[in-house]
């Protein structure tokens, strides 16, 4: 071969070259889809499903106003709904199969904290963002390093510091205390955090019973029994949907509201099912600020539109599970804008997206919630108030309502939280404060 030859060859190839180059960002472009698939646990059926089925109603309400609108950047949401009350390895079979088969382009995964602790490395190794829209457990994110896996709600630190600082804040006085918690993941864990800053701050008090009905359990005649010898100061309970009413029923049938201070920690979510079943008095956590007659946002006119809808859409008045859900639908949105301003108006692919969560802040229905970049957790102040009656309403309502903000009583993104718990001291009491209205 000549040497002028080889010249010409040699420009050709660097010529090829040069056009393959020049492509390849056109080939490295997602193309917008038709829709985005969005696969959502929660709990169908089963006890839980008086708490998921509401938040079911919820995903409805949104994604049907979104799709109206346009969807997300003109494209609309399909909802991909799974029973979390088939069972754990069901549960994950359908998930599996969503994403793997369906092709969901998100997921919503899920209440139940042990859920949330088997299905977040199955989404980091199918690599789909995964938003943990209502499971408290603080270990489903805590020291994982997740790129996929993000939480747009608070955890349970957050929840059960606040409780702790709550009850002390209110009945500074009680010596003794017992507690009635679900024997599950969200159950144990949460006891344990508000018993170390209960001894941190109150080091005096009593731990009468630690009681651990079963998930699910329909019979708790042995633990009222139990209750009603021992006479605590203070009831706690953390447990939620049809456990925390049937216990609730129980114990009051038998006089037990009546001998002790209860305070049912994720109580709103029960309140309008139990009518005038709790008596004026009960202390109850709404997991988050969430409550649909808050001094805060009881008027703001976003917040009093959903209510309205919700009300004629479902017959009831929504319930934090409601709100969680709406938070991450919201998230998902706010995320989806994000990235794709980031990408010039592209759509992004599923590194993008997940990237996008980090360092996010938005509204849902009450205050923003903002998203840590070091380890995708939600910041999410938390409302807690006590039953009254009213004349408007069929059940007990809140009176006295106060707020605490999330900012210093969640474990830092790089911290340990059995250990950080431990520095939980009275100075924080100042947290929690009397909820006004929203300016």
């Amino acid at each position: 071969m000549s040497r002028s030859t080889l010249l010409r060859w040699g420009a050709r190839l660097l010529t090829t070259t040069a056009l393959s180059l020049a492509v390849l960002p056109a080939f490295a472009e997602v193309s917008k889809p038709t829709s985005i698939k969005v696969g959502i646990t929660t709990f169908l059926s089963g006890p839980a499903s008086v708490f998921g089925v509401p938040a079911r109603a919820a995903a409805e309400i949104v994604i049907d106003e979104l799709n109206a609108q346009g969807g997300i950047d003109g494209v609309k949401i399909e909802p991909l709904f799974i029973d979390e009350g088939v069972g754990g390895d069901r549960l994950l079979s359908e998930y599996r199969r969503v994403v793997q088969e369906q092709g969901a382009d998100v997921m919503l995964a899920s209440i139940s904290s042990g859920n949330c602790n088997t299905l977040a490395p199955v989404a980091e190794d199918l690599k789909v963002v995964n938003i943990l829209w209502d499971c408290g457990t603080e270990k489903a994110l805590e020291g994982h390093n997740y790129k996929y896996v993000v939480r747009t709600q608070a955890n349970a630190v957050t929840e059960m510091v606040a409780a702790a600082l709550y009850l002390i804040k209110v009945k500074p006085d009680f010596k003794t205390l017992a507690v009635v918690n679900q024997d599950y993941a969200w159950g144990r864990d949460s006891w344990d955090i508000f018993s170390t800053v209960l001894k941190q701050l109150k080091p005096d008090v009593k731990i009468v019973a630690e009681l651990f009905p079963k998930f699910g359990a329909s019979d708790f005649s042995a633990e009222v029994s139990r209750l009603q010898v021992l006479r605590p100061d203070v009831v706690l309970s953390t447990s939620w949907g049809g456990d925390l009413d049937t216990f609730v029923r129980q114990a009051t049938q038998r006089g037990l509201l009546k001998n002790s201070q209860f305070f049912l920690a994720l109580g709103e979510s029960s309140l309008e099912r139990l009518g005038n079943t709790l008596p004026d008095g009960v202390l109850i956590g709404a997991r988050g600020d969430h409550y649909f007659l808050s001094p805060q946002w009881v008027n703001d006119p976003i917040h009093k539109a959903f209510v309205e809808k919700f009300k004629q859409k479902t017959g009831s008045y929504p319930i934090y599970s409601v709100y969680h859900m709406v938070q991450a639908l919201e998230g998902m949105k706010a995320a989806y804008l994000k990235a794709i301003k980031a990408q010039n108006g592209q759509w992004p692919d599923e590194d993008q997206l997940a990237e996008a969560f980090r360092g996010l802040e938005f509204r849902g229905l009450t205050s923003n919630i903002q998203i840590r970049p070091g380890d995708g957790q939600g910041l999410e102040a938390q409302l807690f108030g006590v039953t009254t009656s009213s004349p408007d309403y069929k059940f007990k309502v809140l009176k006295d309502v106060m707020v605490v903000p999330a900012a210093k009583i969640t474990t830092p993104a790089d911290g340990h939280s059995p250990e950080w718990v431990k520095t939980v001291n009275l100075g924080l009491l100042d947290q929690v404060q009397p909820a006004t209205a929203a300016p």
